[in-house]
C-alpha cells in the first residue's frame, strides 16, 4: 500500500464517514448498554424505520461501567435534545437532514433536525414485522455470505437484531433454553435455542433478569436479541415483552410501554405470572447435540492460532513427531478429511527446508506458507459457520 496507489477503501480512517440520509421516521426498539475493554462505556438505542431498516443512536465515551449505567437516561444528542435514551427506546423521531454511517449510526450534525413522535408497541407497524418470520429463515439470511461479498457488510448483517416469540423450557448451565413459538405447530415442536446474557458484567441487569426468567418454565416471551454466530443456536436477548393473546406471559408496568430492556430494567416477581398459571413444558432430557462443540475442529483451530502466536517453528512440531498426538487421525475419524489434509499441509509447509548446492539451508518460501495458513483459516471459518447454521434448522417431523 505504501509503494502503490491503493484503493482508498483499504485505508483506515480515524472518524466515521457519514452520508446524507434525507428524511426518516424511526421508532425506538430497545437500549443496549456498552462496556468496552478499552475503558469506554455508554448506551446504544436501536431504532427501526417505517420500511424496516435498522438504525441506532450511540452515546459511548470514556467512563466504563459507571458511564454505561448513567447513559441509560442521558439526553440524546440528536436534534432538539428533548429526549433521553430511555424515552427514545419507547418513543420515536421524525428526522430531516439525517446523516448516516455505513452501519446505520445516526449522526448529529448541525443540519439535522429531529422532532419527537409517539412510539409504537411491539405489536403494531414495522415493529410487529420483526416477529413475523420464522427464526430459521431470518438466521439463514444473517449467516449466509455470498461469494465475493464485503466481509464488513456481512458482519454488520449478522449483528442486526432479531425478533421472535419463545416459550421458556428451563435453565441449563450458563444459559436458558427456549422453544420458538410457531403458529399452527405444537409448542414442543418449536426450534430449541439457547439464551445467554448479552453482557455478563455484574453492574448490568442482564444476568439477574435471565435468572429471574428461568424461574418460570412455560413463560411466553417476545424477544429482541442478537444472534451469536459462533455458538450453536444461541441468541443474546437485549429486550423482552409480553406475547399478545395469552395470560402466560410478562406483566410489565404501564410506563415500560410494553417491553423491558434487559440491561437496565430489572424484572421482579410481580412482573411474572404465578407458576400455576403457566403450562407444563417438557423437561430437558432431549437436548439436541451441539455439533460445533462435539467436532474435533479445535485441533485445526489450535494450529491456525499457534501459527499467529508462536510462528512457523511452532507449527512445524506436529510434522516432526509424525502426528503423535493423533490430531489428523481424530479429524479423519470424524469425517473432517479436508481439515486433516489442510492441517497436514500447513505443518509440512512450516517444516519445509531446502538446501543450496553447498548444503546450506535456503530461506523458507513465505508465500507458500501463507497460502497454506490462509486455506486452513478460511476452511475453518466456513465449516464452523456451516455447523452453526445447521443448529438453526427447524426439527423435522
Amino acid at each position: 500500500m505504501a509503494a502503490a496507489d491503493p484503493d482508498h477503501t483499504l485505508i483506515g480512517t480515524a472518524r466515521r464517514n457519514y452520508r446524507p440520509g434525507g428524511a426518516l421516521r424511526v421508532h425506538g426498539v430497545c437500549r443496549e448498554p456498552v462496556i468496552a475493554a478499552t475503558g469506554y462505556g455508554g448506551v446504544v438505542t436501536h431504532l427501526v424505520s417505517d420500511d424496516g431498516r435498522w438504525f441506532s443512536v450511540a452515546d459511548v465515551k470514556p467512563g466504563g461501567p459507571a458511564r454505561a449505567r448513567g447513559a441509560a437516561t442521558a439526553t440524546v444528542a440528536l436534534g432538539s435534545g428533548t429526549l433521553n435514551h430511555a424515552q427514545l427506546a419507547r418513543g420515536g423521531l421524525l428526522i430531516s437532514g439525517a446523516t448516516l454511517s455505513p452501519d446505520g449510526r445516526l449522526g448529529s450534525g448541525k443540519g439535522v433536525r429531529a422532532t419527537p413522535v409517539a412510539g409504537l408497541s411491539w405489536t403494531s407497524g414495522p415493529l410487529s414485522a420483526l416477529f413475523a418470520r420464522p427464526l430459521a429463515e431470518v438466521v439463514a439470511e444473517r449467516l449466509t455470505e455470498a461469494p465475493g461479498a464485503d466481509p464488513e457488510r456481512a458482519e454488520q448483517t449478522a449483528r442486526e437484531l432479531i425478533g421472535c416469540d419463545l416459550i421458556l423450557v428451563g435453565a441449563a448451565g450458563d444459559h436458558l433454553l427456549a422453544r420458538e413459538l410457531t403458529p399452527g405447530r405444537p409448542d414442543e415442536e418449536g426450534l430449541l435455542i439457547r439464551l445467554t446474557p448479552a453482557n455478563g458484567h455484574p453492574d448490568l441487569a442482564h444476568t439477574a433478569n435471565l435468572r429471574r426468567l428461568a424461574s418460570r418454565p412455560g413463560l411466553r416471551l417476545r424477544v429482541i436479541g442478537r444472534l451469536d454466530p459462533d455458538r450453536a443456536a444461541t441468541l443474546r436477548p437485549l429486550a423482552v415483552g409480553p406475547v399478545p393473546g395469552t395470560e402466560a406471559t410478562l406483566r410489565l408496568p404501564a410506563d415500560w410501554q410494553g417491553h423491558a430492556d434487559l440491561g437496565y430494567d430489572r424484572l421482579e416477581g410481580v412482573h411474572l405470572p404465578p407458576p400455576d398459571a403457566l403450562p407444563t413444558v417438557d423437561g430437558l432430557a432431549d437436548l439436541p447435540p451441539d455439533p460445533l462443540a462435539e467436532a474435533p475442529l479445535w485441533r485445526l483451530r489450535r494450529l491456525v492460532e499457534v501459527a499467529v502466536s508462536g510462528g512457523r517453528r511452532a507449527v512445524a512440531e506436529p510434522a516432526r513427531d509424525g502426528d503423535r498426538s493423533g490430531g489428523g487421525a481424530a479429524l479423519r475419524r470424524s469425517g473432517f478429511r479436508t481439515a486433516a489434509d489442510l492441517a497436514a499441509a500447513l505443518t509440512a509447509e512450516a517444516d519445509r527446508r531446502t538446501r543450496d548446492v553447498f548444503g546450506r539451508t535456503d530461506e523458507a518460501d513465505p508465500d507458500r506458507y501463507a497460502r497454506a495458513w490462509l486455506a486452513a483459516a478460511v476452511y475453518l471459518t466456513t465449516t464452523e459457520r456451516a455447523l452453526v447454521q445447521s443448529t438453526w434448522r427447524p426439527p423435522t417431523t
